[in-house]
């Protein structure tokens, strides 16, 4: 029996159990409104998702403009924030509602301040994000390791003081409004798209492999195939613009090909066709 390596169980949030597989870190680049893939790597435990992070950001240029790193709660740790703004790179990103906040200079979690919001309260406010509106509280002040950053409880406004709605984000950058950090936090959306994609598309959940150098091959070469895609006309287009594109390509040669064969093409000329 030769099993397929570097594959664990670990804790699905959308199956809500144990699941057996691989674990993904993905990191993508975002400039003037063009989004690719960075980097795909592979989480064997060798190494801490947080060492991961911090050994991508040891490794990009330092930003030249205000620039901002954009992660789930898995990635909020201060330690990978300073990793990011050692090369200029602010942190917005989600965190978990039983961070430690102090109001006031009062340790409370987020969870437990969350409780007292009222939305008459003066640093409570309404903001419209893709079209959904949201309850917000803006606190601003020391963390746990963390000297000052703005942290938002936000409520969805048909769910107000419910606790399984409640998410909390931070920012490193103060000088944001509340509606620029949440309409930045948005932007995140774009991994999920890749992931979506490559497992729709280009079979990230259907690949058959078992040697872990022959999937990180594997990987590879899907996120040249992804950024072809985006990069298909000579200008940045959507993946899916791009995907389609080739799809409808590959069968006009292939129909091209099969009419050249029908009136006795030459081989060369068949060659020619298919590039």
């Amino acid at each position: 029996m030769h099993p397929i390596e570097a594959a664990y169980f670990h804790q699905s949030h959308l199956k809500g159990r144990q699941d057996y597989g691989h674990q993904v870190v993905s990191v993508m680049l975002s400039c003037n409104g063009i989004t690719l893939n960075y980097a795909v790597i592979l989480y064997d435990k060798t190494k801490s998702k947080i060492k991961i992070v911090q050994d991508i950001a040891a490794e990009l240029p330092e930003a030249p403009v205000v620039s901002y790193f954009l992660c789930d709660s898995w990635y909020t740790s201060v330690d990978i924030m300073k990793s990011f703004l050692k090369k200029g790179f602010y942190t917005i990103g989600a965190l978990k509602t039983n961070r430690i906040l102090y109001p006031m200079g009062i340790r409370q979690k987020a969870s437990e301040l969350a409780l007292h919001m009222r939305k008459s309260d003066p640093n409570v406010s309404l903001v419209t994000v893709d079209k959904r509106k949201f309850y917000v509280y803006r606190y601003e002040g020391n963390l746990n390791k963390i000297s000052n950053a703005v942290v938002l409880l936000s409520y969805p406004e048909e769910c107000f003081g419910n606790p399984k709605a409640l998410r909390v984000f931070i920012s490193t950058d103060v000088s944001l409004s509340t509606q620029e950090i949440l309409d930045s936090y948005a932007k995140r959306w774009s991994i999920e798209l890749f992931f979506r994609q490559s497992k729709q598309k280009l079979g990230l959940d259907k690949y058959q492999i078992r040697s872990s150098q022959g999937i990180q091959r594997y990987w590879l070469i899907m996120s040249l195939t992804h950024y072809l895609c985006c990069m298909f006309k000579g200008k940045y287009c959507t993946f899916e613009e791009g995907y389609f594109y080739t799809i409808k390509l590959k069968k006009e040669r292939i129909t091209a090909i099969y009419r050249l064969i029908q009136h006795g093409a030459s081989l060369k000329d068949v060659l020619m066709i298919a590039g």
